[in-house]
């Protein structure tokens, strides 16, 4: 049966088969066609959505193969870090909405339990798929169910230390689970070709499986000794022969590498692990990421991330502005620091671009240490950098130290070691939703003795305050500034140390004024935007920056609670953070006994879907309007029913 029409051009078969089942009933033959077009799909998809791409573009084929071999969403697939399902969301219901990915009330950027049954576990930090899916794998067992658990993880997350105990784990418990693992950087793939697919093919074929049973139960009636050795050669001559002996050291059976975009291979090697009845089993496939569309396999980074581009010349379609990022302020500020002090140093978790520590690493590469995606580790190597008179710059995501908090309390505060971070996307950070939010340092780091904690209001005292941590040679620091472009304010040509729990006066209300605006980190500008509304309905307000966390400013603090009628805390983080803090001084001073009418205005107690920063912070009710609204709460009145800001 021919699937082209009369004019010879192929029927469109996603059309056709747009969920898994429908996929299922596909001809061998057409499944080739079916993933070029699922290609084609997900390139215009994101050419208008923008977000993560060259990864998804890299499984097009993996994914149709699982799709067309497995029983989803029965079978349970689980993406590592899920930043390449995109195909996957378009395979699985999702087509008709897939347009509306990484935007107010549209699809998550990556998978999302309450979005799909085909989403058996929400991820976007790495290296979670094995344990979830050895956990599925268990419950499966105890409830005597039958179905496959396949968890699909990247080379990159194998870097983790956790990927590594789930493994362990699994091998010791022989639970029958699948873990793909596509390498995309061949970064541990030797050559990969017919005669090693030819292996992988035979290794995990029945006939092999039993064979190896037999010698096993044979094995097992020599002497303990011969038993080992029996067992032990014939692991290492398929190591020998395939690589993977790492994998078979930690009790799965191995089978690979193979062309991870080669369907001829892929689908009757996943078929026949599919119907394996042994252990766990380890399928390394190699992959391209960006395969098929010619300017990411071009690129440098495989277009890892994309703003809208156009899809002819994969031209990015990029916001214009007249001010810096904050990413790129930290990096050029370290760089200029790092230029009169050789004992600098930075240490990211494979998130340089991210942080900034890409531009460190261009003028310093020697001080430069991307330590994978390992935030337990970087955070110990930078305390026993610490330890040798060093000064380690610990670049990282407010949402990925999180990952790595022990190290923080045991390796950093306790021994009150000089690590210095620098926390990145700190506060709400738009289309990447509430997994990659900066939602909770100002309380995890603020619970610590011995922390200094600094936010920055704006680009220019972001670089002050990197000056600051240089000079800081006496316990462990913490700058936390958002993702996104400054303010546009005028730039110092070098930092100058901050005086440490030092706050500034950013507008004076004057005699009278009932009101004080007490800003923690970038929400300043939204505060003096409030002011200026205030001042528009005859309440004059005092506008404060706190600049640090810990320790509080209290000679400001006091004095703005003991000249003002209301105080209100304004941050970019949960409750147990600033707010927290200025109440607990304050209470401990005996300020609040005086009644005084205090108001936190913090992250609300929930997690906020994604959507444009902006509208994010809007939701929270941490915008102008929102603090203006407080400030009429407070004092007991009705807020005006429209807020005019400039």
């Amino acid at each position: 049966m021919s699937n082209s029409n009369s004019t010879g051009s192929k029927t469109p078969l996603l059309d056709a088969a747009p969920t898994p089942d429908l996929l299922r009933k596909l001809k061998p033959e057409q499944v080739r066609q079916f993933a070029d077009e699922l290609r084609t799909e997900t390139i215009d998809t994101v050419s208008v959505t923008g977000g993560h791409f060259g990864a998804g573009l890299g499984v097009i084929e993996l994914t149709t193969a699982l799709h067309y071999v497995f029983d989803t969403p029965r079978d349970r697939i689980i993406w590592d870090v899920g930043h390449q399902a995109y195909p996957h969301k378009i395979l699985t219901g999702r087509r008709d909405r897939i347009r509306t990915l990484r935007t107010g009330g549209g699809l998550s950027g990556f998978t999302k339990r309450a979005e799909s049954d085909y989403d058996p576990f929400g991820a976007a930090h790495s290296s979670t798929s094995i344990s979830a899916g050895l956990g599925m794998a268990v419950a499966r067992d105890l409830t005597g169910g039958k179905n496959n658990v396949i968890a699909v993880i990247g080379d990159g997350s194998m870097s983790a230390g956790m990927a590594y105990e789930a493994m362990n784990n699994a091998g010791a418990m022989e639970s029958r689970l699948i873990v793909i693992l596509n390498d995309n950087d061949m970064s541990i793939a030797p050559p990969v070709g017919a005669m090693s697919a030819y292996l992988a093919r035979l290794l995990s074929s029945r006939t092999y499986q039993s064979a190896r049973e037999a010698l096993k139960n044979l094995a097992q009636k020599l002497p303990k000794f011969f038993e080992d050795r029996a067992l032990r050669a014939e692991e290492y001559a398929r190591g020998m022969v395939t690589g993977g002996t790492l994998f078979e050291e930690l009790g799965f059976f191995y089978v690979g590498p193979i062309d991870g975009h080669n369907l001829d291979h892929l689908i009757p090697i996943l078929e026949n692990v599919r119907d394996a009845e042994t252990g766990p089993i380890l399928v390394h496939i190699v992959t391209q990421k960006g395969k098929g569309y010619a300017p990411a396999e071009a690129a440098a980074d495989k277009y890892h991330a994309v703003s809208k581009f156009d899809v002819i010349s994969g031209t990015q379609v990029k916001a214009k502005s007249n001010a810096p990022s904050y990413t790129s302020v930290y990096g050029n500020s370290l760089v200029k620091e790092a230029q009169k002090d050789d004992k600098i140093v930075a240490i990211t978790a494979a998130m340089p671009g991210g942080t900034g520590v890409d531009i460190f690493a261009k003028a310093f590469p020697e001080r430069t240490f991307d330590v994978g995606i390992a935030e337990q580790h970087a955070v110990t190597f930078a305390a026993g950098l610490a330890t040798e008179g060093f000064k380690p710059f610990c670049a990282i995501y407010s949402t990925f130290l999180q990952r790595g908090y022990d190290q923080v309390v045991h390796d950093v505060a306790i021994q009150h070691l000089p690590v210095r971070f620098g926390l990145d996307r700190a506060g709400l950070v738009g289309q990447d939703g509430p997994t990659h939010a900066g939602s909770f340092d100002n309380a995890y780091l603020g619970c610590l003795p011995g922390f200094v904690i600094m936010a920055a209001a704006d680009e220019a005292d972001l670089v002050h305050m990197v000056a600051t941590q240089v000079a800081l040679n006496d316990g462990p620091s913490a700058l936390r500034y958002p993702r996104g472009e400054g303010r546009g304010v005028d730039m110092p040509e070098v930092g100058i140390p901050l005086e440490i729990g030092k706050g500034r006066i950013m507008r004076d209300g004057g005699k009278g004024a009932k009101v004080a605006l007490l800003s923690f980190g970038a929400r300043l500008g939204e505060c003096l935007k409030a002011a200026d509304e205030l001042a528009s309905h005859g309440l004059s307000a005092t506008v404060a920056d706190a600049r640090f966390m810990k320790p509080l400013d209290e000679d400001m603090i006091i004095k703005l609670a003991n000249e003002h009628e209301v105080l209100i805390t304004i941050e970019e983080g949960s409750i147990g953070g600033f707010g927290t803090h200025v109440i607990q001084m304050l209470a401990d001073r005996g300020v609040l006994d005086r009644g005084l009418k205090i108001r936190t205005m913090v992250l609300p107690d929930t997690f906020i879907d994604h959507d444009s920063p902006a509208k994010m912070y809007e939701h929270a009710g941490l915008d102008a309007k929102g603090i203006v609204g407080k400030v009429f709460e407070a004092l007991g009145k009705d807020a005006p029913e429209k807020v005019q800001l400039a």
